[in-house]
């Protein structure tokens, strides 16, 4: 039987957790940690415009200065793993590197909830110094993840423009009353557990099953960034957006901890100035070119109204996100937790 290279990946990562499990009696052998190719993945599509311009160029710099000490294979548009099956194939060495959401894995890796806590997210998008690589919040990230033998090389520069309500026409919120037993399409733990008393239905639905699920009415409403919007053409399904901040995220590279302190010095190099680049550039872009000048326009040609939240809901919504804030420390620990929060507000 011929497998192919995803299955090849697949069946290493089953085989590398029965390494660990039963022995080293496996039938595929470690990776060797200083590999001189490195296998790179993201799930994202093409037509996520702005959210693939970091990672490309990310991949572009590795290649141009990677030399003899580096070859880079890199797949996107879940080529070689789905999104859920990124994070254990890393930790399994099938891969050496992937670009992640990271509203997709905060239940696998909490510390990655701050970047998208509801009542910190508007502050950290306000203030993406707050994010930057050095940053002592970044440190304190990478400390904890330290702990799971996981690595950051950068946040990107900051969090992206923070995810709203859209909704359909059929089905309108326009205020946070509205939310009230709507089915909502949500990604984000964090945002889930804010929407929690307002009696939702929260489904987790892929983005690429999105458009159809708005269109057939499984859903009423999703929590998204505008980039999830304008990459699946969501706007053409949706008449409203109601823009009270409720979750945020990044899309950062990662390596395991061991595989990045195991580089030799010209390697390592390599990658830094890769993820200078990133930390730099990929955030800005977005935020400050991209969304404004291009897919903020595409929304309203597409007649999708705006609705700004009144005082009073930014007021009910970001109170009520301390109990968010006060399960998110249950998992990472109050001291960790609430240093990271104070960070990400400038209260540190």
């Amino acid at each position: 039987m011929t497998l192919t290279r995803r299955q090849l990946l697949k069946y290493g990562t089953f085989a590398s957790a029965g390494a660990t499990l039963f022995g080293g009696h496996s039938l595929f052998s470690p990776r060797a940690m200083a590999a001189t190719t490195a296998t790179g993945v993201t799930y994202l599509p093409p037509s996520y415009k702005a959210l693939t311009y970091g990672s490309n160029r990310f991949v572009e710099i590795l290649k141009e200065n990677g030399g003899d000490v580096l070859n880079v294979e890199f797949y996107d548009s879940g080529q070689l793993l789905k999104a859920d099956e990124q994070l254990p194939a890393l930790r399994a060495r099938s891969i050496d590197f992937m670009f992640h959401t990271t509203s997709y894995i905060t239940r696998s890796v909490p510390i990655l909830g701050i970047t998208g806590l509801p009542g910190v997210v508007g502050e950290l998008y306000r203030h993406p110094e707050r994010l930057a690589k050095g940053s002592p919040l970044m440190e304190l990230i990478n400390e904890v993840l330290a702990q799971e033998n996981l690595y950051m090389l950068s946040s990107g520069g900051g969090i992206l423009e923070p995810e709203y309500i859209w909704s359909t026409e059929a089905s309108p919120i326009r205020s946070l009353d509205e939310v009230r037993g709507k089915k909502v399409r949500i990604v984000s733990f964090e945002a889930t557990k804010a929407l929690e008393k307002y009696d939702i239905g929260a489904t987790r639905i892929p983005s690429s099953e999105t458009y159809m699920a708005l269109q057939r009415g499984t859903v009423d409403a999703g929590v998204f960034n505008i980039s999830t919007v304008i990459g699946r053409s969501l706007q053409e399904q949706l008449h409203y957006c109601y823009k009270l901040p409720m979750t945020g995220f990044t899309v950062a590279p990662f390596m395991l901890r061991d595989t990045w302190d195991g580089l030799d010095d010209d390697t390592r190099a390599v990658y830094q100035q890769a993820a200078d680049w990133y930390d730099e550039n990929f955030i800005s872009h977005c935020n400050l070119g991209i969304y404004p000048d291009e897919y903020w326009p595409q929304i309203a040609e597409a007649g999708v109204e705006i609705i700004e939240p009144s005082e009073a809901d930014t007021t009910t919504f970001n109170d009520s996100s301390h109990e968010v804030w006060d399960h998110w420390k249950g998992e990472v620990g109050e001291e960790v937790g609430s240093r990271a929060i104070a960070l990400a507000l400038g209260e540190a």
